[in-house]
């Protein structure tokens, strides 16, 4: 039903391997399906409870998967906020509602699954703090352990204590995220665990679902998907599955995908920028949104196709406009997201300064995790609590009532 094809050369590899990148040209690999073999119609799957697994044809795991009831996240209007820039069909799709609190559950569902579909025992990774936490709840709910790699003084406290109330072993390297990521390949090449950063394609099978979703949602195809980019699987997801949807003539057409990074940390945007063939690493990457502090994505080369061929575009924000843009999305939406996901919203925010959207487009922007993720960071930004005497006079003179 399906195999693993290099994106480059179109080499082709046994679903049954166990292989991160092409071993004839190092290139990424996709998973590729028999789309003509998929008997059922995308009317087939309204019946089913909107998650991850309604769409199961279009995903590679054969055994009953390792679930914590993942995806069927909201999709919200942000009227308040769309009105104040001029876009009355802007929505946020929240994966921070995700069971561990971001979107990484999406791939981790489909990694874990697949670990045991081919009968492997262990599974690490390496992580800006989100990946590290879903690896080690599903790892927890498959059984099996888990090893995680952190950049020392990198990482939100409330993802490392999500990886250790989960059981993993999780070690804090000296050292940034690129090297992190690179210690831990080495580590399952040579010791047979099975590696589930974005690297693995079927990581990014998981995540695709978001734009299922999103579709089945707003009920068409919205004109413009606005996701932070650090390794940028979630961008190369979304347009690998929403292509799939287009081959089965389930939609007409693709979203402009648009990809938000942190000024500090934007080697997409540069090579978007400056029509470059392929990403040049940054190599000492620095932003308050931790899990976006990447200086060499992974996917790089899958987001650079799945902005082109789109006619979409990249754009970098700064610091500050992300944590303005945080602030915003709690006190004008409710919506309570950590930085790293705000960058999408703030990136709209700023290429409506720029003059470069169209009013009437309909755009989904992907906030990917949740306030609680960093609470430090927020508490950093906000006035502490008003201190007062237990009495209802100083209560009234501090409402000033």
């Amino acid at each position: 039903m399906h195999r693993l094809v290099c994106i480059h050369c179109k080499a082709e590899y046994s679903p049954d391997s166990v292989v991160y990148t092409c071993s004839a040209c190092g290139h990424l690999l996709a998973v590729e399906y028999d789309l003509d073999t998929i008997s059922i119609s995308r009317s087939d799957l309204a019946s089913r409870p909107l998650s991850v697994w309604r769409y199961r044809e279009l995903l590679p795991v054969r055994i009953p998967p390792v679930t914590l009831q993942e995806g069927g996240t909201p999709l919200y209007h942000l009227k308040r906020i769309g009105e104040s820039l001029g876009l009355p069909h802007l929505y946020a799709k929240h994966e921070g509602m995700n069971p561990t609190g971001s979107f990484k559950d999406r791939g981790m569902t489909l990694g874990v699954s697949m670990a045991l579909q081919l009968n492997m025992r262990m599974v690490a990774c390496a992580s800006t703090g989100n990946t590290s936490a879903s690896l080690a709840a599903y790892a927890a709910r498959a059984g099996i352990p888990a090893v995680v790699l952190l950049p020392a003084g990198k990482v939100a406290l409330g993802k490392v204590a999500q990886a250790l109330i989960h059981g993993a072993r999780v070690i804090s390297v000296a050292g940034n995220f690129d090297r992190t990521l690179e210690m831990v390949h080495e580590l399952c090449i040579s010791h047979g665990i099975y590696l589930l950063n974005s690297v693995n394609p079927y990581r990014l099978e998981g995540q695709k679902t978001i734009g299922y979703e999103v579709i089945d949602q707003l009920g068409s195809v919205p004109d413009r998907f606005v996701l932070p980019v650090g390794n940028a699987g979630n961008i190369s997801a979304v347009h690998k599955g929403l292509s799939e949807w287009q081959s089965l003539g389930w939609i007409d057409s693709l979203p402009m995908m648009t990809g938000i990074q942190a000024e500090g940390s934007a080697p997409v945007v540069r090579a978007i920028k400056g029509n470059l063939p392929e990403v040049v690493p940054d190599k000492n990457p620095d932003t308050v949104a931790t899990a976006i502090r990447i200086g060499a994505p992974v996917n790089g080369e899958k987001a650079l196709r799945a902005i082109r061929e789109t006619g979409g575009l990249a754009e970098s924000v700064t610091d500050e406009e992300i944590l303005s843009m945080q602030r915003t999305l709690a006190q004008m939406e409710g919506i309570g997201v950590e930085p790293a996901s705000a960058a999408s919203v703030a990136g709209i925010k700023k290429l409506v300064e720029m003059g470069t959207l169209d009013p009437d487009e309909r755009i989904v922007c992907v906030v990917t995790g949740h306030l609680l993720k960093d609470p430090e960071t927020v508490i950093q930004q906000c006035n502490p609590p008003t201190e007062i005497d237990a009495t209802l006079p100083a209560l009234l003179s501090a409402l000033q009532l």
